[in-house]
């Protein structure tokens, strides 16, 4: 095989597109995410927000004044449900 051969070859791979999650949720995450989906919750209520915020499956929305932030679903949070047959 010469230079040129293997110059197509590595141009012919496709590129690999980025996943959304790294791992996989644990049930208590998806549990969350259930949670969610019927109605956003206080900020920060349940230890698995950390994580599913570093996921980008929710996000921190500013409520009034005094009132605290409440969690919600994100676009990518509602797709991980629509993926598993709850949406």
């Amino acid at each position: 095989m010469n230079k040129t051969d293997r110059d197509a070859n590595d141009t012919a791979a496709p590129a690999k597109r980025p996943t959304m999650l790294r791992r996989l949720l644990s049930h208590h995450e998806l549990a969350t995410l259930l949670l969610l989906l019927h109605a956003p919750i206080d900020a920060f209520a349940k230890p698995e927000i950390p994580m599913l915020h570093e996921a980008g499956l929710v996000e921190t929305v500013a409520s009034e004044a005094g009132a605290p932030s409440i969690i919600r679903l994100t676009p990518e949070g509602n797709a991980v449900l629509r993926g598993l047959g709850i949406r």
